[in-house]
């Protein structure tokens, strides 16, 4: 079975911490399959209103919030309101 995932949005640049970039590689998981998630509106593990909130964000072109689990850490994604940037970092890089 083929799941297509659909845009929403563009990216813009995407960059990514030192952090971040260990757990995906400690994981085996490139950026790409949770980049795609962020990019058709699955936030992830975000509570009701952060989904709320980005689901505003994408229709009135603000800052995009999603956080996922990938093996026992936390990974964020933040696409800022303009679209000129995606970051992919940990919490505690912010």
């Amino acid at each position: 079975m083929c799941i297509h995932q659909v845009a929403q949005f563009p990216l813009g640049r995407v960059v990514a911490t030192p952090g971040a970039l260990q757990v995906l590689e400690k994981a085996s998981l490139g950026a790409l399959p949770l980049l795609a998630r962020h990019q058709s509106g699955d936030w992830g593990e975000v509570d009701a209103e952060d989904w709320k909130a980005n689901e505003e964000a994408l229709k009135h072109g603000w800052r995009l919030f999603s956080a996922y689990e990938v093996s026992g850490s936390r990974v964020w994604i933040i696409t800022e309101a303009n679209r000129s940037s995606t970051t992919i970092l940990l919490p505690e890089e912010y």
